[in-house]
């Protein structure tokens, strides 16, 4: 009689649902084959991780012209020779 299942049961619904299998046909899948498609799930995963990753660096890129808001001492102070209330 084959030994339990090496992946936890949130990952065996993840995989269900990844395969489109019911969970009990990947209860019954030979243990080699299920460490397959878990290995390409997680392939899968990281790629999008990846890809999702370069998008948002992408989009944090600022455009030159316009570059980071001011800060609070970037502007010329109104009294001759700066704030001197510090």
């Amino acid at each position: 009689m084959p030994g339990p299942r090496p992946i936890s049961p949130d990952t065996a619904i993840k995989l269900s649902k990844y395969l489109g299998v019911p969970l009990e046909h990947l209860m019954h899948m030979p243990r080699h084959i299920l460490l397959q498609k878990l290995a390409e799930m997680a392939a899968k995963e990281q790629a999008q991780n990846q890809e999702n990753d370069r998008e948002q660096a992408s989009d944090r890129t600022e455009d030159p012209k316009s570059g980071p808001p001011a800060g609070r001492n970037s502007e010329a102070s109104d009294k001759p020779g700066g704030d001197e209330s510090r």
